[in-house]
């Protein structure tokens, strides 16, 4: 088994100083959203989608709201403006960014998860949805990055009462889409959804994340995982260090450094059966810097945010993260940048 080496690593990226993000224009609902879709095109960000418990709380017996609508934000100080609507009401899919737009594979309805992807263009003020080749199965709370030309899909279920999480690893060029997604050997640890993905040092990496499996009620349960993998094309998989402690749901994809990627926060799995709910106090503000050159993992300065199941992507030169979940059934409308 490897052995952590948890040491103190400076990661060349104003991401890991707490003072270096700033709040932008918060999303225009005050509940927010968990599981949106986000990216860029033509230099507005754009967010679409997602889920939350607008009346009650699901301990109180409150019902899921799905969405389907698509915001754009022009500038980072300016407002949200509703721009259009998914082909339905989804979330917790993978969103990537492409020259083309923000691309949006698989997710879940209220009722079934998803097969299908499409692309948002947003393009001289106005937005464009164009379908793309369809996953190889439904989908949701997968992970995923972009390396170079390819982004990479891997884990998640395939409905929303699985009792057990997928190996799946699927591949889509960029340069080539219409060839559709390719199956790839899935890495030698356990199925997982939730999991934390990157791509940085000509690698994906996929760690964390939760397995599942049937408690006595025949209901999905969560094992927590704590272990880590990198694929290189050409190469294979090999395992990297243990992460210093689960990581279920960060922002997806992990920002890139220069030396490997960020885990901005996740759950941990600590609170998983706290009571009562309405005290929860939410995830950790932990992050964790994974150097590939020294397969390394090292703690930074605290987050100023903790939300979990929310997107992340790159806009005019700063990470951005969107909204998501601030602690269980509680979302967020808060969007934050760092450099």
């Amino acid at each position: 088994m490897m052995r952590i080496l948890f040491c103190w690593l400076a990661v060349g990226t104003a991401l890991a100083q707490e003072t270096a993000w700033k709040p932008l224009t918060p999303l225009p609902d005050h509940e927010g959203f968990a599981g949106m879709f986000a990216g860029v095109s033509h230099d507005a960000l754009i967010a679409a989608g997602g889920a939350n418990f607008p009346d009650k709380k699901p301990w109180e017996g409150g019902a899921k709201a799905w969405y389907d609508t698509v915001w754009c934000l022009d500038e980072p100080q300016s407002q949200w403006h509703a721009v259009g609507k998914l082909p339905s009401a989804r979330g917790y899919g993978l969103s990537i960014t492409t020259d083309e737009g923000v691309l949006c594979i698989g997710g879940a309805e209220a009722a079934q998860h998803l097969s299908e992807c499409v692309r948002l263009s947003w393009r001289d003020g106005a937005l464009q949805i164009d379908s793309v080749p369809a996953l190889p199965q439904p989908c949701a709370n997968m992970t995923g990055a972009r390396l170079g030309d390819t982004i990479y899909v891997a884990g998640g279920i395939a409905t929303p009462t699985s009792t057990s999480a997928m190996s799946t690893f699927w591949a889509l060029d960029l340069k080539d889409v219409k060839a559709g997604w390719k199956s790839l050997p899935a890495w030698p640890g356990r199925p997982r959804m939730l999991a934390i993905g990157a791509a940085s040092a000509g690698s994906f990496f996929i760690a964390g994340g939760t397995d599942l499996h049937a408690d006595e009620a025949g209901k999905p349960a969560r094992t927590y995982l704590k272990d880590g993998y990198r694929f290189t094309p050409g190469k294979g998989w090999q395992a990297i260090a243990d992460p210093p402690h689960a990581s279920v749901a960060p922002p997806t994809p992990s920002p890139s450094t220069a030396s490997g990627f960020l885990v901005l926060g996740g759950d941990d799995g600590a609170n998983v059966n706290f009571e009562p709910k309405t005290l929860h106090p939410g995830f950790p503000h932990t992050l964790l810097a994974y150097d590939a050159a020294n397969n390394a993992w090292s703690k930074q300065a605290d987050l100023p945010f903790a939300n979990v199941t929310n997107p992340t992507t790159t806009w005019r030169g700063r990470t951005t993260v969107v909204s998501g979940e601030a602690r269980p059934g509680v979302r967020s409308p808060a969007v934050w940048s760092a450099p």
